[in-house]
């Protein structure tokens, strides 16, 4: 609120970030004279033109607010909210928070989501990298009654997710979905997110014992003897983000179908990365919905 008090403030927070070539923000490249130039303010539109060639430059074009009829500030107290909470903002809070619809929180957030937070073009992780995979999903309703193995292990194919993380000791985590709960798809992600040069740690799951011919080296912890530590080898920092996805997605949101299950992955890939800043977050999110 003190730093952007209006939407003629956000505004010109865009038209800076976006357009202006000086400081002041009075000139900006104009497309049409392929020169830089100086811009004028548009009196009743969020535009500015050229001085020369009248050229129209729109600061909220291509961006998440691009034909929005929600107030800047508004898009702008939502993406503050959803980088300082830790365990996410449901839909339902942001309408409280920002008094507007369920339909326009929900879009929002939507957006602030899938938009801005996804980071899956970032750089591949490298050096001492841990790697895990969980099924995410309920359980069984109590009126299919007790299961056996066989038929647990079914019904989780059929309706539980494969999540396959992967996170540098000390640096960022990458989490995202497999197809299925199968060697090939969850090492073909292993792959394409962690770099050849690699130390990577596992657990004793068969669907790994490949993944020493692809990296510098591949030390497994034994889970199933109760070991959990064993020197350097261990996975509690990926399954220490797992448990707070987890607990996250049980607290505030209850439940997320498969369809949507990426984004909260995103959101909350995207916070653990910038955890030590919490003022960097804001100021993140809103740069790259600039860009």
């Amino acid at each position: 609120m003190r730093e952007f008090p209006d939407d003629e403030a956000c505004l010109q927070w865009l038209w800076k970030t976006r357009h202006a070539v000086d400081e002041e923000g009075k000139k900006a490249f104009c497309p049409k004279c392929e020169l830089d130039r100086p811009f004028h303010r548009v009196s009743g539109r969020p535009a500015w033109d050229c001085d020369y060639c009248g050229y129209h430059l729109h600061p909220t074009a291509n961006t998440i607010f691009h034909k929005s009829s929600t107030s800047l500030q508004l898009w702008f107290y939502a993406m503050f909210l959803v980088s300082q909470t830790r365990c996410g903002i449901s839909a339902k809070q942001l309408e409280r928070e920002l008094g507007v619809t369920y339909k326009t929180a929900w879009r929002m957030l939507n957006k602030i989501r899938n938009q801005l937070m996804d980071e899956d073009e970032d750089e591949p992780l490298s050096g001492e990298v841990e790697v895990d995979e969980t099924a995410f999903g309920g359980r069984p309703r109590a009126s299919l009654g007790r299961m056996t193995r066989q038929e647990a292990v079914k019904w989780a194919k059929e309706n539980k997710t494969t999540v396959v993380g992967m996170v540098e000791r000390g640096g960022r985590v990458k989490a995202t979905l497999a197809a299925t709960r199968e060697d090939r798809p969850v090492r073909s992600i292993v792959h394409q997110h962690v770099l050849p040069e690699s130390i990577v740690y596992t657990d004793e799951w068969a669907g790994y014992r490949k993944l020493g011919d692809h990296y510098a080296a591949h030390h497994r912890i034994r889970h199933a003897e109760k070991i959990y530590v064993e020197g350097d080898v261990y996975t509690n920092t990926i399954e220490g983000f797992f448990g707070n996805f987890k607990r996250g997605i049980a607290g505030t949101y209850h439940a997320v179908s498969r369809k949507w299950l990426q984004g909260y992955l995103n959101e909350f890939t995207w916070r653990y990365n910038r955890r030590h800043d919490e003022r960097a977050m804001f100021f993140s999110l809103i740069e790259m919905a600039a860009r």
